[in-house]
């Protein structure tokens, strides 16, 4: 069992930044890739980014590339998602999963997932 836990949403104006962070309770925490998702209010939930366990390899939807970057800090068992350049259609529920197969952006490719934290951006 892996328990995840996001932190760092907020309310921000558009064009700001936020840096998400989401700690993670699995013993081999390096094993795991990891990947960001959003879900804004009446739609369906939608990939964002998704890391290597060794943290070298990234991946990104198209809405968000060049603005959007994911790192992690395996001895700290923590993976980020920096947000710059945010708009106000990034408002959603920010969520961090683990991966196990199937490919990056498909939410059944996930494991165990965070309960997330809310990011709104005004305009």
């Amino acid at each position: 069992q892996v328990q995840l836990v996001e932190s760092g949403g907020g309310l921000v104006q558009a064009g700001g930044s936020l840096r998400l962070s989401c700690a993670a309770s699995a013993r081999a925490f390096s094993f795991y890739d990891m990947g960001w998702f959003r879900q804004a209010p009446g739609k369906e939930r939608e990939f964002v980014g998704a890391i290597s366990g060794d943290g070298l390899s990234t991946s990104y939807a198209d809405s968000v590339k060049g603005r959007f970057t994911v790192s992690r800090d395996n001895a700290k068992k923590t993976v980020y998602l920096q947000m710059n350049s945010l708009k106000p259609e990034d408002t959603a529920v920010y969520y961090c999963a683990t991966y196990y197969s199937g490919g990056y952006s498909y939410i059944s490719s996930y494991a165990y997932w965070g309960q997330g934290t809310q990011v709104t951006v005004s305009s």
